[in-house]
This record gives structure tokens, C-alpha cells and sequence, in this order.
């Protein structure tokens, strides 16, 4: 194979993560405004997060689908069970590191913020690996 045989799998690399930041930052506002609006109502810390993650892991899901894996053919029910599986794993991880980073952070100002930038930043990762390699295969 030669460089430039090479050079269309290191663009669509590159617009796949140009795509997913992009979809990632409105995903991303959804999950730390919904978050940040159940905590003003009242609502505890996990049961925030819970909901806030569900919303932007659904508002990131619907936009990955439609921009960043375009080319990932149809999927069906095996690509939903492996959607199901993926977000399963993130949603417990980013509810336990949010909670940790919580309990570990001393108290300061924006250290809900903190918390919740240092669970969405682990969750964010593994959702690109896990989607790219196992739930929109290219």
C-alpha cells in the first residue's frame, strides 16, 4: 500500500473526529444544561447525572448516526443492541467518576463543573472507540 492509498483512511479518521467533537459539544451543552437544571430544581447528584446523561447520550447517538458514521451502512437491531450495550458501560462509568471526582475534589467553586467536565471527558473517549471500532464499524 502506498501513502497515498493510505491518506483517504487518515481523512475519514480525521473528519470522524472533526464530526464527533462537533456532535460531542452539542451533546455535551444538552447532558451539563439538563445536569445543571435538575440540580437548581432540586433533584439529587445521581439522579441529575442520570437523566442529564441519558438525554446527551441520546442527542449524541441520533447525530453521530446521521453525520459522523454516515458510511457505516444500515445496522438494524445489532447496531441498536450494540448502542444499548456501549451506553450501559458509559452511563455507569460516568455516574461513578462524576461521583468520585465529587467526593475526591475538595470543595471549591464550579466543583460540579469540574466533576462533570472529568466524567464527560472518560465517557466521551470510550464512546469513540467503542463506535467506531464495534457499533458503526468503517
Amino acid at each position: 500500500m502506498t501513502a497515498t492509498e493510505a491518506a483517504p483512511e487518515k481523512s475519514g479518521l480525521l473528519q470522524q473526529i472533526v464530526r464527533f467533537v462537533a456532535v460531542g459539544v452539542v451533546a455535551a451543552l444538552v447532558d451539563f444544561g439538563i445536569y445543571h437544571l435538575l440540580l437548581h430544581l432540586g433533584l439529587v447528584v445521581p439522579v441529575s447525572k442520570g437523566i442529564s446523561f441519558i438525554l446527551g447520550t441520546t442527542t449524541a447517538y441520533l447525530l453521530n448516526r446521521r453525520f459522523t458514521f454516515t458510511d457505516a451502512g444500515t445496522g438494524g437491531r445489532g447496531r441498536f443492541a450494540g448502542f444499548v450495550a456501549l451506553y450501559a458501560v458509559t452511563f455507569a462509568v460516568n455516574i461513578g467518576v462524576n461521583s468520585a471526582a465529587l467526593a475526591l475534589l475538595p470543595t471549591i467553586a464550579f466543583q460540579t463543573t469540574i466533576a462533570w467536565v472529568i466524567a464527560q471527558g472518560t465517557a466521551t473517549v470510550i464512546n469513540f472507540v467503542m463506535l467506531r471500532t464495534v457499533v458503526f464499524r468503517s
